[in-house]
């Protein structure tokens, strides 16, 4: 059997089915190829049930500590089994909202494993056979998996990649997380408010290392007062695992080997491309297994397109989405449809989340990086204590820091790390986007009380003009 299109979309993550409609979108006819579940990793095993993970044990802090509000609350407890099947429930709930709309874009969903056999030919092996189908262009949205641990690779019982950190068969007593990334501080802030006593190892001198340096020494202090244990400048040299437990040993920043016994480690020590076995090896340019695009998702072959964790970082569901839409415009204008623009990403604007406690949320350049790249820098801080509504919220820990060009005034980057910034931070992408000044956001008028007025008077703090502090 074989089929023709006009775009075929080799994954379904937030990439590959958002490129997928878009092109459907500018009617072309389009089909997508998965071969697990629709929505990819992020939907089914990342982004999505692992903010629902983290609702429960946020809900789980404060019911915790009701008295802080005036309320009382006895016999609370964490029922593990029953947090995770409201997780799994949510992803489920997404991924039907992908086949929905699948089915109202119009676009072919073939499942199974596919394969680039040539340029314009991919063949899909499913439960029913083998289909070959054939596009005037191919999208590779493959995604990415996992890193193992060389000597120690996951086994889901002792040794846990994220997936098995979702849907844990027990709840771990004493956890080792390797990495402080954002996967890895994620799971130790959730098992840690969930009743674990959790032990944080990276290897570069600060967690969370692509952030602020100062929204690094932040958290840490942050976490380790609600009992976590850092160590940076740090690596695990050996795992022993057994039916009991885990004996590992940890060389400190100082040289020395100290030993520690843990019922469960998490490895989080970044990503492997999918790409060694869909037939691209030939047709583009790999750097360590991510194939090498232009801005606009091409490859070296001309009609194969790539988008997502499968290319260059940052390895974030929003990018994948965003070249999703980028890749699919640049399709449809080759194909003749003169009235879409596409406009290739700027990776300066694209903002990063970490949804621990409290919220990590940055985006553009630290004030280190502005510094090595030759700006003269302000930058302003205003704290979280300074605002009323944090205040009232009993959320008054953490701050907010925007970085800009001292000649020019432009916005460099900001970083926050407290309540919610998660949801703060788009403020500042926008900002940054329509290539904002100090001047515009000084002038803009926050509404009060809110979170955001923090935004506002680090802006002002930048130029000595905080008004609250």
């Amino acid at each position: 059997m074989s089929s023709a299109y006009d775009v075929i979309v080799l994954g379904s993550g937030p990439g590959g089915y958002v490129a997928a409609i878009r092109a459907a979108q500018l009617g072309l006819k389009t089909a997508i190829v998965e071969r697990e579940l629709l929505g990819g990793i992020c939907l089914n095993w990342g982004c999505i049930p692992t903010k629902a993970l983290l609702r429960s044990a946020e809900i789980f802090h404060y019911m915790r500590h009701a008295g802080d509000y005036g309320l009382k609350a006895k016999e609370i407890e964490a029922d593990l089994e029953a947090v995770v099947k409201r997780s799994r429930g949510v992803a489920k709930q997404l991924n039907q909202g992908v086949t929905h709309l699948m089915k109202k874009n119009k676009i072919a969903v073939h499942m199974g494993e596919g394969k680039v056999t040539a340029p314009g030919k991919l063949e899909v092996k499913g439960e029913k056979g083998t289909e070959t189908l054939a596009a005037k262009h191919i999208v590779v949205a493959a995604g990415a998996r996992a890193r193992d641990l060389p000597f120690a690779p996951a086994d889901g019982k002792r040794v846990w990649t994220y997936r098995h950190a979702m849907t844990p068969a027990e709840m771990p007593t004493r956890l080792l997380v390797i990495g402080s990334g954002a996967i890895g501080i994620e799971f130790a802030s959730f098992y840690n408010d969930m009743g674990a006593e959790v032990t944080v190892v990276e290897m570069l001198d600060r967690i969370v290392p692509v952030e602020d340096a100062d929204v690094s020494a932040f958290l840490e202090k942050s976490l380790t007062k609600q009992g976590i244990t850092i160590k940076t400048g740090a690596g695990v040299e050996e795992l022993k695992v057994s039916d009991k437990g885990i004996s590992a040993k940890i060389k400190a920043k100082d040289g020395k080997v100290e030993s520690g016994e843990f019922s469960h480690v998490i490895v989080a020590i970044g990503i492997v491309p999918n790409t060694e076995s869909i037939g691209v090896e030939k047709l583009v340019e790999l750097d360590r297994g991510f194939i090498q695009i232009d801005p606009y998702g091409r490859t070296k072959t001309k009609g194969l397109w790539a988008i997502g964790d499968c290319t260059p970082g940052p390895w974030l569901a929003h990018k994948a989405s965003h070249e999703g839409v980028t890749t699919a415009e640049a399709i449809a204008q080759e194909l003749g449809n003169k009235d879409v623009h596409p406009h290739p990403l700027d990776r300066n604007n694209i903002p990063g989340c970490t949804y621990c406690h409290p919220q990590v949320a940055s985006v553009g350049l630290t004030e280190a990086k502005a510094k090595e790249a030759g700006y003269e820098v302000k930058a302003g801080t205003f704290p979280f204590i300074g605002n009323g509504k944090a205040i009232a919220l009993g959320e008054a820990e953490g701050f907010v820091k925007t970085v800009f060009d001292a000649k020019t005034g432009e916005l460099l980057g900001a970083h926050m790390v407290g309540a919610e910034v998660t949801e703060l931070i788009q403020g500042y992408t926008v900002g940054k986007t329509l290539e904002t000044t100090e001047a515009e956001l000084m002038q803009t008028v926050f509404p009060h009380p809110t979170l955001s007025e923090m935004m506002h008077e680090s802006v002002l703090a930048a130029y000595g003009r905080a008004l609250h502090i």
